[in-house]
């Protein structure tokens, strides 16, 4: 298997893509292509004593920065990207993946008209998987999408379905729609459309309405909205999480008492951290693309981008791309908008 990786994506390029994407090459024994300024990446990895054994790289002089306009990705002045570069190895099937922690619009962007959508998929969206109460959650769309229509929405709640159970190995995954309340007539008329649908869907294990308070707290496996409900959810839940580790941390550093406290609970409050932090999962699907595209978080370290690389080869390997082809035929979404874009 070969995977991609956008060597100048997100806050910690160049080093944190090579190292992560190193230690992927060595542990999950997978090809790795890497693209990006050949120059900077062999002197970066000389420097921190990296072996690119094994490595190919794919020059690209040009760094699509968070500064520029997503659109632009299909342009001929961003073609030598590492990005661009990274998309177009894709679509021309000189890799089985691309990973990138780089710009989040443009990789939305160009995940949708370069590497282009599954036949009858209206829209990419942004999936990342999360920690709650009890484990892990989808949010999707977290991004991509601010405008969108129900049958849109019912195709993301199928999609992050057969990802959380083909990926994540969730047996039946319950789906519910992000809403103001739980019950069926709630929320404008985009959301009391999608609850019909996904009611009358029966390959989605459609649970009703969830809350944002519930989301957290169990509430459902696939929390399905809009991009932009979902990426205020998402900036929400990463914003309360940091605030609330910096609270717990103030307490137990307070005094000689909190931190003697603290050193009898240090295992527990190292595990909790671990169960809160989004470098384990490492990566989210762009569910959608005709081809495998993972978003790692901006600022992405070393351990982000392997275990992001980690998941982008479960999802090859399971072969999530086919399972949607197969559950399309099963739903009535003639009215794709753009479909064959």
């Amino acid at each position: 298997m070969k995977i991609i990786v956008d060597a100048f994506g997100g806050d910690n390029a160049p080093l944190a893509p090579i190292a992560g994407a190193v230690d992927a090459h060595l542990e999950y024994n997978v090809e790795i292509i890497l693209t990006g300024d050949e120059a900077t990446i062999r002197k970066v990895a000389a420097e921190n004593d990296l072996s690119l054994d094994g490595i190919t790289i794919v020059h690209a002089p040009d760094v699509f920065t968070n500064d520029d306009q997503p659109s632009t990705i299909r342009s001929k002045a961003k073609a030598n990207t590492s990005m661009a570069v990274g998309l177009n190895l894709l679509k021309k099937g000189e890799g089985d993946a691309f990973v990138s922690a780089g710009n989040s619009g443009a990789l939305g962007a160009g995940a949708m008209f370069l590497v282009k959508r599954i036949k009858g998929i209206q829209r990419v969206a942004f999936a990342p998987v999360m920690p709650n109460l009890n484990g892990f959650f989808m949010l999707i769309d977290s991004g991509v999408n601010t405008d969108v229509r129900p049958k849109a929405l019912r195709q993301f709640a199928m999609m992050g379905s057969i990802y959380m159970n083909k990926v994540m190995g969730f047996e039946n995954p319950r789906v519910g729609l992000a809403n103001v309340g739980t019950e069926e007539h709630k929320g404008d008329q985009l959301r009391q459309e999608t609850f019909q649908l996904l009611k009358e869907t029966p390959s989605i294990n459609f649970i009703g309405n969830v809350e944002g308070r519930d989301i957290p707290l169990d509430g459902c496996d696939v929390a399905v909205c809009d991009g932009f409900t979902g990426n205020m959810i998402l900036k929400t839940y990463e914003g309360v999480a940091k605030a609330l580790m910096t609270k717990i941390k103030g307490v137990f550093t307070k005094n000689m008492k909190t931190k003697l406290a603290a050193a009898l609970v240090l295992k527990e409050m190292k595990e909790l951290k671990k169960s809160m932090d989004y470098n384990e999962v490492g990566g989210a699907p762009v569910l959608g693309c005709a081809k495998p595209v993972f978003k790692a978080h901006g600022s992405a370290n070393a351990k982000t981008i392997k275990n992001a690389i980690r998941v982008t080869v479960d999802y090859v390997k399971n072969d999530v791309i086919t399972s949607i082809t197969e559950a399309l035929k099963d739903i009535d979404d003639t009215d794709s908008e753009n479909e064959g874009e």
